[in-house]
């Protein structure tokens, strides 16, 4: 399978995440920002130290044939792992792959610090935005892993927004009713295509000095109370998203986007299982994580996931953090010339990574007002 394919096949796992997440841990006027690529890390490491049956599942939730073709997937994202004594293969995986530092500590007598370290990491690498992951009881004297990735964006537009021209408009909820919110716009052209049912917007930021080209898209249904039909659709058929992006620029005779702040956080663990991801939270399948007699008495007990993302004129910011927690068994668990783009109801957005397809973040904006 080559990279593109990978970077498709993460695309479909994305969404099919989002999806379940929309449906099952929020209310209709609740915003969701989540970083489908922190998550795939976290469960790829869990991949690596895998095996049998649980790696055979991981396998085939992540679309992927291999823990090879999973490494190609890694972007250079910080990591922390703490730990008991790895066993030999994982802890290469851990330092080359994966490329995270890693600290041994002492879960038994000092559960309550362990936490705070990784807390006091997940805000220094978010740049503030996200100041714990962890809560107060996620660590006790069972615990026998912790790894943890951080995801870090910040962009500016390629052509910003002039903050003189923001003015209030009405933005329409999902669950009927209105709030007014403040709504950027701009004369320029804008890369914007319509298709049967919903339009999409992409949005650049500038290029840096390295190979990376950033978007962020946004992707409108025509109904006001479209969103969770647009969302099954793009879930339900792989490859969905590639081809809709836009890619020409058109005159949009009217242009709204609103400003929006998100912070989201859940816990994963409940999630992945009711998308049939269970052999990992099961002892018997992590035996290649730890070198020790208990390795097969190992099984993930909690994923912990936080995201944030301001958009605004000047640019975006965004950040998230997931965190696995690894325990000793006790207890388991079409286009046209000219095209309107009014964001004035539920939408879709996601910052992707041109040069490779790679989706970083992931969300939907049911009331920008709430931040």
């Amino acid at each position: 399978m080559d990279l593109q394919e990978s970077i498709t096949n993460q695309t479909d796992v994305s969404f099919m995440l989002a999806k379940h997440i929309f449906s099952k841990e929020v209310n209709g006027d609740t915003n969701l920002v989540l970083s489908p690529l922190s998550i795939q890390i976290a469960l790829g490491l869990i991949a690596a130290g895998s095996n049998g049956p649980t790696q055979d599942q991981l396998l085939c939730f992540l679309k992927s044939k291999s823990i090879n073709e999973l490494s190609s997937l890694i972007l250079s994202t910080p990591s922390l792992l703490m730990e008991a004594p790895m066993e030999h293969s994982f802890k290469h995986v851990v330092d080359n792959v994966y490329k995270a530092s890693s600290e041994y500590v002492d879960f038994q007598n000092k559960p309550a610090e362990v936490a705070n370290q990784v807390n006091q990491w997940a805000k220094m690498k978010t740049n503030d935005l996200i100041k714990e992951i962890l809560p107060p009881d996620a660590v006790d004297d069972m615990t026998r892993l912790i790894f943890a990735n951080a995801l870090y964006f910040k962009g500016e537009w390629n052509e910003k927004f002039y903050a003189f021209e923001t003015k209030d408009h009405e933005f329409h909820l999902l669950n009927e009713g209105s709030v007014r919110a403040p709504f950027m716009t701009s004369q320029k052209e804008q890369y914007i295509t319509a298709f049967d049912g919903f339009k999409m917007l992409r949005l650049p930021y500038k290029q840096g000095t390295d190979t990376c080209r950033f978007c962020m898209h946004f992707i409108l249904p025509d109904a006001r109370d479209g969103l969770p039909a647009l969302l099954d659709k793009i879930s339900s058929e792989p490859g969905f998203l590639n081809r809709h992006f836009p890619y020409e620029k058109v005159k949009a005779r009217k242009f709204l986007i609103p400003k929006f702040k998100i912070t989201f956080g859940f816990e994963a663990t409940k999630v992945l299982w009711g998308l049939g991801l269970k052999s990992p939270f099961y002892p018997g399948g992590l035996s290649e994580m730890v070198d020790s007699h208990i390795s097969k008495k190992l099984f993930v007990s909690d994923v912990y996931h936080k995201s944030f993302i301001e958009v605004n004129e000047e640019g975006t910011e965004a950040a998230a953090i997931t965190a696995v927690i690894v325990m000793l068994q006790s207890q388991c668990v079409s286009i046209e010339k000219e095209i309107d783009f009014v964001a004035d109801h539920p939408f879709l957005f996601l910052v992707r990574d041109e040069s490779t397809g790679a989706i970083l973040f992931l969300g939907s904006v049911m009331n920008p007002l709430d931040g």
